[in-house]
């Protein structure tokens, strides 16, 4: 496992962790915002990384609306309004 601290969230630094996972391939997690990628380098990992919290902070992407969750054969009245703690292991590490 590898650690890249760049601070904290407030100055705008991110904590990363790399994991390098049983099957090689790596998963890369912000412990500060709460996401987590993978991809099959170090590198992958860390750009989908990127992509994941700029998505989570809608820096990027559009909203999905109740009606993209219909043509998805989602209830939109299933999904909360707010985020959960994920249910992944490698977050209560």
């Amino acid at each position: 496992m590898a650690r890249a601290d760049t601070g904290d969230s407030d100055s705008g630094r991110r904590e990363i962790r790399l994991v390098e996972e049983e099957d090689g391939r790596w998963s890369a997690i912000d412990e500060g915002v709460g996401v987590a990628s993978h991809g099959e380098t170090r590198s992958e990992a860390l750009a989908n990384l990127d992509e994941a919290v700029a998505l989570h902070r809608g820096e990027i992407g559009t909203p999905v609306t109740d009606a993209d969750l219909r043509d998805l054969g989602v209830d939109p009245d299933s999904v909360p309004d707010e985020p959960r703690e994920p249910d992944a292991p490698w977050f209560s590490e």
